[in-house]
C-alpha cells in the first residue's frame, strides 16, 4: 500500500496519492484529519488491477492521522512516515507528513 508525494513549487500544497491493493473489496477510502475522517470524501477509484487509487491536496509542513476503510474495516498504511495512537479511536493509526 504505497504512498507516493509530489511537493509543487507553486503552491503550499503536496499532491498525495493513496494506493490500496484490495482485489476482492467493494469500497475502499482514505480517511484522516486532512478530510474530517469523511470516508466518502477520501473515497479512491477502482482500478482495473485490482488497486484502488486517489491523489489529494493536503497542505504542506503538516502532519496527519490517517487510516485506509477497506470493505468497512480500518487498516493502516505499513510505508506511513509513522504511527500514533490515538484515544479517541483507541488504536494506532497511520501517520502522514508532507
Amino acid at each position: 500500500m504505497p504512498i507516493k508525494k509530489q511537493f509543487t513549487k507553486t503552491k503550499p500544497v503536496c499532491k498525495v496519492t493513496f494506493s490500496v491493493v484490495a482485489k476482492d473489496a467493494q469500497a475502499v477510502s482514505v480517511v484522516g484529519d486532512f478530510n474530517a475522517w469523511d470516508e466518502f470524501a477520501g473515497s479512491l477509484a477502482r482500478q482495473k488491477n485490482g488497486t484502488f487509487k486517489g491523489v489529494f491536496d493536503l497542505p504542506k509542513d503538516n502532519s496527519f492521522e490517517f487510516r485506509y476503510l477497506v470493505d468497512g474495516q480500518y487498516q493502516n498504511e505499513p510505508e506511513a512516515d509513522g504511527s500514533r495512537y490515538n484515544d479517541f479511536a483507541g488504536a494506532e493509526n497511520s501517520v502522514i507528513n508532507t
